[in-house]
């Protein structure tokens, strides 16, 4: 199908690919969840080899990728449908509108978010992803208990990102161990890290106690 048609909605969805039947309203939960199985997000999904590598090593969870360029939603679609993975599906959208306005309250059981664009300048800043009223939607549509985390190779940008967290109150710090749960290595942080680089990273719970059909979706505790 050439590449106009794609880019024409409505439009029926790739293998592999969510699309809603409606962009202008936050979804219903029987939409995007099915009963019984933990839903995690991950933002800003690139080549999807994340997203591959979650959906195989939990075959009992859901994830929606969400990417805003056309060439690697096709693309992660390709993968899942090559591997047959039922449980990962890909939103072309930008990752701030679906986290603000698409997803319903309390459905989430993780929320990803990898290596986003640090936007090093200072006058930049205000592009960044990580702000105040996006951190208010990232707690909204976690369910209690339900858990963000934030992975980047920038250190001003952690930094930023902590203080941002901070401001917000409404989302508790815990420790972050590598080793403690499977969390599947990109190419770039492989690459990043066998320079002898470090990568930052952030994990926050939201309040509460997730639903019974929910928590096998949170991460094993570690402190």
């Amino acid at each position: 199908m050439p590449n106009q048609a794609l880019n024409i909605l409505p439009r029926p969805p790739l293998a592999g690919e969510f699309v809603p039947a409606d962009y202008f309203r936050t979804l219903g939960r029987g939409e995007i969840c099915r009963d019984g199985r933990p839903l995690e997000v991950d933002l800003g999904c690139g080549d999807g080899s994340f997203l591959m590598e979650m959906a195989r090593h939990h075959p009992e969870r859901d994830f929606l990728g969400v990417e805003r360029l056309l060439g690697r939603v096709c693309k992660v679609c390709r993968k899942a449908t090559r591997q047959q993975l039922e449980n990962a599906r890909v939103l072309r959208l930008e990752s701030r509108y679906v986290v603000e306005w698409l997803l319903p309250e309390g459905a989430v059981s993780r929320v990803h978010l990898l290596c986003p664009d640090p936007w090093p300048k200072v006058r930049h800043h205000r592009r960044r992803l990580v702000q105040v009223e996006f951190l208010e939607a990232v707690s909204r549509v976690l369910m209690p208990g339900g858990e963000f985390l934030f992975m980047t190779d920038h250190e001003e940008y952690f930094q930023w990102a902590e203080e941002k967290v901070a401001a917000f109150g409404g989302l508790e710090r815990l420790e972050w161990i590598e080793a403690a749960f499977f969390y599947p290595k990109t190419d770039f942080q492989q690459f990043w890290e066998s320079e002898g680089k470090t990568m930052w990273r952030l994990r926050c719970r939201k309040p509460g106690v997730a639903e019974p059909c929910a928590q096998s979706g949170r991460i094993p505790e570690t402190r």
